[in-house]
């Protein structure tokens, strides 16, 4: 079966995005100059999974960011959604995370990325995600959508690094203990 894994910026205040799922106080921060392993982390990647939200996100970025299939979970966007250069690197499912994760595994794939906060949260309830590698970001926004929300059961985590960063983030990665 495929393992799940995230890669996430998150305020201090914890939240991945503001209400309108813009990453503006992400791009304000003086990161840039910093590794933090995304290369790396996507080179061990086969395929994304994400929300419509966190595809549209990106869809605004001036250049599609990635070079793995994507697969978006969503019950209202289809590929008639997408422009013409997206559609052969981007596929709809409106499969339950236990589904997709049966389709991923038959299709021999090995580790996710799974992105995006509702898509975190039904993967994490599914005990699905492996790892996680959060960016702690020194910056308050007060409102926006949360990387983790309510729980029916503690999900157990086990600190692996953490990590201060000259420009006052810190990178935190945890694995997910199994239950």
């Amino acid at each position: 079966m495929p393992t799940g894994h995230i890669m996430m910026a998150m305020t201090l205040d914890g939240f991945v995005a503001r209400p309108n799922h813009s990453l503006d106080w992400l791009f304000k921060q003086p990161t840039t100059a910093e590794e933090h392993g995304f290369s790396e982390f996507m080179d061990s990647i086969d395929v994304l999974v994400m929300g419509s939200g966190s595809l549209k996100t990106v869809m605004g970025f001036d250049e599609w960011p990635y070079q793995k299939p994507v697969i978006v979970l969503s019950r209202s966007m289809t590929k008639a959604d997408l422009p013409d250069v997206l559609h052969d690197k981007v596929e709809f499912s409106t499969a339950t995370p236990e589904g997709l994760w049966e389709e991923l595994g038959e299709r021999g794939i090995n580790r996710v990325y799974v992105d995006g906060g509702a898509i975190i949260r039904s993967f994490l309830k599914a005990g699905f995600v492996q790892d996680m590698k959060i960016g702690m970001i020194p910056i308050l926004i007060g409102a926006g959508i949360r990387i983790f929300g309510d729980n029916e059961r503690d999900i157990d985590l086990e600190l692996v690094s953490s990590k201060a960063m000259k420009s006052g983030s810190v990178e935190l990665i945890y694995k997910v203990k199994t239950q």
